[in-house]
């Protein structure tokens, strides 16, 4: 995916409503940028091998830990450090752009049916 213009997010997201879902917006190197919306609790995973940045764009996300939650709202980011187990939720729809590298699994080490690998939006 070669981007020679400019990325609105806003009508990425504007052009999907499936949520837990991503859709890849760009690349930078092996790294990938993609969008998201998210609803209702996602399930408990770790990535092992990398960190995994959360932007919220719209809405709330937490960001469940072990050991304590992270409350993001817009224009509020957090990096989960690789090994770390986590769980996002959001009460209410939130739209994030999630930043990793190429090819990590949105369940990570967890696995199911939730696995979704992400498309071009």
């Amino acid at each position: 995916m070669t981007t020679t213009r400019k990325i609105d997010i806003a009508e990425k997201l504007a052009g999907f409503s499936e949520r837990w879902a991503p859709r890849r917006i760009a690349r930078v190197n092996d790294y990938e940028v993609k969008v998201a919306r998210l609803q209702g609790e996602f399930i408990w995973h770790t990535h092992e091998d990398t960190d995994e940045l959360f932007l919220v764009v719209g809405g709330t996300l937490t960001i469940h830990l072990r050991d304590g939650d992270v409350v993001l709202g817009p224009g509020q980011m957090y990096v989960v450090p690789r090994g770390v187990e986590h769980c996002p939720a959001a009460a209410e729809e939130a739209q994030i752009l999630l930043f990793e590298p190429a090819g990590t699994t949105n369940t990570g080490s967890a696995g199911g049916d939730r696995t979704r690998e992400p498309v071009d939006a």
